[in-house]
This record gives structure tokens, C-alpha cells and sequence, in this order.
């Protein structure tokens, strides 16, 4: 296998895929259901297509490419990513992933393997999150975990729910659930990705193992108050949900700092309303993302959280609300797999790290159920969400050079 003809291939896909943005020259922001999305769906299933791949598009959006394997009643081997983004976001987030699996079948087709178990590449929707401050929309769908109310539940910030912007995108949200896989169906999910943090690359490390994937849970809190005049009434008078809000919100940083493992908490958005400067806010709306491979740790913040809100808030007479957007467990990913991508990284004397993901993926929903592992290249400087992220291609190339032992070895290794 020649790794130039699989960087000239996969440089050729990325480039092409940057067009697809809906913020030329700031960053790639490919939100799902927009018509940016919907450009970048129709070119994999192009080159897909010309890969040899059979494609569909299912309920939820995702988008599928299936070499038949000569045993059907056989698991497949699955490998894939997302292909939206976070705005003003990074060109290789996600996508790198599903073109890295595509090119794991062109690489099939050229060196004639007639895989035994099926082969599917997998390009999911809506991983991030971003537009309804959900995540893993096309991975929870594959794994029959979202239905209609779900749809409906969840807006953006122009107030449209996920069931109408699929409906405009061409779906049909009734039928979500059709989406659905058979999980006896699927033997195992591997997913190539940036680090999207700087380990790899500050110490010249070329591929990073995964080995444990980090839960997260997100919620976002109101607080509630009431609107007064900001000259005319007295602090000791005032119902102010900034007040309230903020002291819980200066307390999160160290209650993770305290778990000293790693667990981090961010508050990414905040939101005081009517949002008026001479007016005592009435509510304050502001996200939390808890991170931590120790579940424990995730919940103790969440509660601590929701302790402080109710003793602030009471001395006011207020109140506050919570809504949960995402609860994803931690998982370990599969040590089988790992042992034979870190095999491959030795015979291809490629340097390599087993490590821990910060950051959710796909991959993190879908191994909860099922054996799954994850390849990691360097991010330059660990820049990720953002335009600057950027990945070597060379990198790429020599994590899909593994991947692709790693397939061949799944399909022997299975079949016998």
C-alpha cells in the first residue's frame, strides 16, 4: 500500500469538504439540517459511491456506504464519524473520520478483500450538539435511543425544534425511530479523530490509542428573580437572578479542580433577561458541561450545583429550573482492539500513546453497547473548535494504514 496515494486521496476529499461551511473564512460552522450539511452529505455519498461502496441515507440524517461481506449473517465492522460541526469550528473534526474510513475501503477494493463480515462506513449527524445543545443525535438514532417527543423537545435559539428542522431538511421525523439498527448486527465501531488537545503534539508522538473516554453531563440552569429599576431599588430589596446565578456559577471551577483526575466543568453560555443594563435582571439562563472519566465526580458537581442554586435562591424567595440535555456515561474502550492497533503501530514503527479522550465522540455513545476504539492524530498546538484547528495528512495516512490492519484482523479474526 502506498501511503502518498492515500494522502493525495484524503487531501483531495478535505480540501473539497471546506467549501461546505456556512462561514467562509471563519471557521467551518456545517450545522445539522442546513443546507451546508446538506451539500457535504450528497459529496460522501459521491465518493462513497466511487469507492464501490452501496449508500443510503437514513431517518435521522445519517448517511451510509456498505461493502457486502460474503457471510451475511456475520456483525459487521463499522468505522466511521460525524460530519457537522460546531460554529465557526475546525475542517477536520469529524469528517477526517468518515473520509478515513471510506478510504479504509478504497483500500479494500485495491488490494481485491472481500471482506467476510460487511464493512459500512458510517457518517453520523449532529455529534456536537451545537445548534440544539443536545449531541449524538445520529448515533443514539442508530442505536434505537431517540423517538419522535425527543424531536420535538429540543429547539435552537431561534426557538425551531429538531422535528421541524428535520421536516425542512427532507426528513421525516415521524419515522426517526426507523433508524434503528439491530445491534446483534454490529460487531465492532472504530473511529479515526483528532486529538483536539495538545498531548500528541508536544511530545511528537504520531497516533494516539484510546482507552478511555471520558462521561459528560450538560444541563442548562434559569435562575428566577425579578425586574427592578437598577438605580431605584435598594440591594437589600432586590429578587436579582445575576446575583444568585453568578455565586453558584464562580463555585464551579473549583468544585471540578478539587476532583484533581482530570474532571472539568465549563460554563459556556450565559444569558441575562430582559438584558437590559439599568435593569435588575429577572433570569438568568447559563449552560454547564461536566466532564470526568469517574461518573461519581460528574454527579457530585451536579449536585452541589443544584444545592447552592436552591440556598441562593432562597434568600430571595426565587426559584430556578434545570434541563438536561445530554447524560453519556464514561467508557473503556475495547482492549482486543487495542492490542492489535498497537501491533500494527509496532510492525509499521509508527510512535504511539494509549490515552485518555477528553472530549465525547461517537464513539463514546456507541461503546457503551457495543466493542469500539478510537485512533487519534495530532492536533497542531491542541487546537480544535476553531478555525485554526489543523491536522497533517501524512498523520491521517498512517492512522489509516492501522485502521486498516485493524479491519483485516476483525474480519479473520471473527470469521474463524
Amino acid at each position: 500500500m502506498d501511503i502518498n496515494e492515500v494522502v493525495s486521496r484524503i487531501t483531495e476529499d478535505l480540501e473539497y469538504l471546506k467549501q461546505f461551511t456556512s462561514t467562509p473564512g471563519e471557521g467551518c460552522t456545517r450545522l445539522p439540517f442546513t443546507p451546508e450539511a446538506r451539500s457535504a452529505v450528497d459529496y460522501l455519498k459521491k465518493i462513497m459511491t466511487d469507492a464501490g461502496l452501496d449508500v443510503r441515507e437514513d431517518e435521522a440524517g445519517n448517511v451510509f456506504g456498505t461493502i457486502e461481506g460474503e457471510e451475511k449473517e456475520l456483525p459487521c465492522i463499522m468505522m466511521g464519524s460525524h460530519y457537522d460541526s460546531v460554529t465557526n469550528g475546525g475542517d477536520y473534526d469529524g469528517i477526517a473520520g468518515i473520509i478515513s474510513a471510506i478510504e479504509v475501503a478504497r483500500l479494500m477494493k485495491e488490494n481485491n478483500k472481500k471482506p467476510k463480515h460487511t464493512y459500512v462506513v458510517a457518517g453520523f449527524c449532529d455529534e456536537e450538539g451545537m445548534r440544539f445543545g443536545t449531541g449524538y443525535f445520529g448515533s443514539k438514532a442508530m442505536l434505537g435511543q431517540l423517538d419522535v417527543e425527543y424531536c420535538k423537545h429540543y429547539t435552537d435559539k431561534n426557538g425551531v425544534s429538531v422535528y421541524d428542522a428535520m421536516k425542512e431538511y427532507g426528513l421525516d421525523p415521524e419515522k426517526i425511530e426507523g433508524a434503528k439498527w439491530n445491534i446483534d448486527k454490529i460487531g465492532s465501531f472504530i473511529e479515526t479523530h483528532i486529538e483536539q488537545g495538545p498531548v500528541l503534539d508536544s511530545t511528537g508522538i504520531e497516533l494516539g490509542l484510546v482507552e478511555w473516554i471520558v462521561g459528560i453531563q450538560r444541563f442548562m440552569f434559569t435562575v428566577h428573580g425579578r425586574s427592578d429599576h437598577a438605580g431605584t431599588t435598594p440591594m437589600d430589596m432586590r429578587k436579582d437572578a445575576v446575583d444568585a446565578a453568578t455565586k453558584v456559577i464562580s463555585k464551579i471551577p473549583d468544585w471540578a479542580r478539587e476532583k484533581a483526575d482530570g474532571t472539568v466543568a465549563t460554563v459556556g453560555y450565559i444569558k441575562t433577561i430582559p438584558g437590559g443594563m439599568n435593569i435588575v435582571a429577572q433570569d438568568v439562563e447559563f449552560t454547564v458541561d461536566i466532564r470526568s472519566k469517574n461518573n461519581d465526580n460528574i454527579i457530585d458537581i451536579v449536585n452541589k450545583i443544584k444545592e447552592a442554586l436552591k440556598k441562593e435562591v432562597g434568600e430571595f424567595d426565587g426559584s430556578y429550573d434545570s434541563d438536561t440535555k445530554l447524560v453519556i456515561t464514561p467508557v473503556k474502550l475495547s482492549e482486543d482492539m487495542l492490542d492489535v492497533l498497537e501491533e500494527s503501530c509496532k510492525e509499521r514503527s509508527y510512535t504511539y500513546k494509549r490515552m485518555l479522550s477528553g472530549a465525547g465522540h461517537d464513539a463514546l455513545a456507541i461503546g457503551q453497547i457495543l466493542p469500539t476504539v478510537m485512533l487519534f492524530v495530532p492536533s497542531k498546538d491542541g487546537r480544535s473548535h476553531c478555525p485554526i484547528e489543523f491536522s497533517k495528512y501524512s498523520d491521517f495516512g498512517k492512522s489509516i494504514l492501522v485502521a486498516y490492519d485493524l479491519v483485516q484482523t476483525l474480519d479473520k479474526k471473527e470469521s474463524e
